[in-house]
């Protein structure tokens, strides 16, 4: 039988239509979403999810990101775990994917970088493994990037050398310091754990927040918030309807083979505070036990109890909080008055944002909402999740980072 031209466009128009081949990212495409192609992921209702980026922009290990301007985003690339493989890099969204100048490197050779933060004096943070610096957000026309370093020779060594940074609603700089092991365990023939933990002694320990001002002189007042806090990748903080503000840690917890234990942690940070490693860690109820190794040997009730327990193995890697006072978020939004938590981990319970309401009192409350998820592999579709990064933009869009999967992602109004 043969059909005509106008009958084939008909039939070809009524056929459904047909998912894009994944390229490197593992995710494939169908129609678009804030202009991106868009791919298949569990989002808020009347929204959509969007590929901006991935490893044809050249991206190789993105952990954070910021809007410094409208159509400008910058981005904490570590490049892997080596040392000074980082870089920090520009993404313009007013260029076309594929064109020249989409994405700039602003800086490279880089050591371990990882924290990314906008300061209330306008200028850009960056936490690299033993240097913290800042830059004003200039653009690229007007030369090379400029430096302030505010902070140099902190401990780069062990297993967790990055340092995330976040500022409190009161100007307070935070920055994590993490252990430099995962149970203050030794690596000899015999492991021994000793008690205390040198990690936590000395003029600056470690598996500790520390604050400080941030002055025309650099930084005031440095010194330890909290310590007994294993590694510290999300921190944030809110402010409570009579003004208080609270501060906030996401506790990747020591390492167990069980699928339930331990939990991760979300502690309120309180001035002088320990919060038990590596003596004490929380079981799925939040309640606080010994660690394996120290039994005999820990008093958990002398440490402060958290907030909240998380799922095993979710390994949060950042908390952002917005606060329901945010103009740029209106009540309809769905991140509206939320302290919002990336969930890296490879278990099922991770790769996922979430989310949790904020109370008048400024802690969060009621139950999870997750609100980016549906991130399980799935073989010509997309890959398993690896989000890393995540901040909101002048139109309220989340935008995501993925590590490993080395993408950049936003969650925008459905068209």
């Amino acid at each position: 039988m043969r059909l005509s031209a106008t009958a084939l466009l008909t039939l070809a128009l009524a056929l459904p239509a047909q998912a894009a081949d994944p390229g490197p990212s593992g995710y494939a495409s169908q129609g678009l979403c804030a202009g991106y192609p868009a791919i298949d992921l569990t989002v808020p209702a009347g929204w959509c999810a969007g590929l901006v980026a991935d490893a044809r922009d050249g991206l190789r290990m993105p952990r954070r990101l910021i809007e410094v301007t409208q159509n400008r985003f910058w981005i904490i690339d570590m490049g892997n775990w080596e040392p000074r493989r980082g870089r920090l890099l520009e993404l313009r969204t007013d260029i076309a994917p594929g064109q020249p100048g989409r994405i700039a490197v602003l800086a490279s050779g880089l050591d371990r970088p990882h924290g990314l933060v906008m300061g209330p004096d306008g200028q850009v943070y960056v936490g690299e493994a033993g240097t913290l610096w800042r830059t004003r957000p200039a653009d690229l026309a007007q030369g090379p990037l400029q430096r302030e370093v505010l902070k140099a020779g902190l401990p780069a060594d062990g297993a967790h050398p990055l340092k995330e940074l976040a500022f409190a609603p009161d100007g307070r700089l935070l920055v994590n310091l993490g252990s430099a092991t995962d149970a203050c365990r030794s690596d000899g023939p015999v492991q021994t754990q000793p008690v205390p933990c040198p990690e936590l002694q000395g003029p600056q320990p470690r598996a500790a927040v520390y604050q400080a001002r941030v002055g025309a002189a650099g930084l005031e007042g440095w010194a330890p918030l909290a310590t007994g806090l294993r590694n510290s990748l999300g921190l944030a903080g809110t402010r409570a309807a009579d003004g208080t503000v609270r501060l906030w840690q996401a506790e990747n917890s020591v390492d167990y083979t069980d699928a339930t234990l331990p939990a991760e942690e979300l502690n309120e940070l309180v001035p002088g505070a320990s919060f038990g490693w590596p003596y004490c860690v929380s079981d799925a109820r939040g309640r606080s036990v010994t660690t394996r190794g120290y039994e005999g040997r820990a008093t958990c009730s002398e440490h402060r109890a958290p907030h909240a327990a998380w799922p095993a193995h979710a390994a949060p890697l950042q908390l952002l909080a917005v606060p329901a006072t945010d103009a740029a978020t209106p009540p309809d939004s769905p991140w509206h008055g939320r302290l919002l938590a990336v969930w890296h981990g490879y278990r099922d319970v991770g790769h996922r944002v979430t989310g949790w309401a904020l109370g008048a009192d400024g802690r969060p409350t009621g139950a999870r909402q997750d609100l980016v998820a549906g991130w399980q592999a799935a073989p010509g579709v997309r890959p398993r999740g690896t989000p890393a990064g995540i901040t909101l933009d002048h139109l309220n869009r989340l935008w995501i980072v993925e590590d490993r999967n080395r993408t950049v992602i936003v969650v925008a109004p459905r068209p």
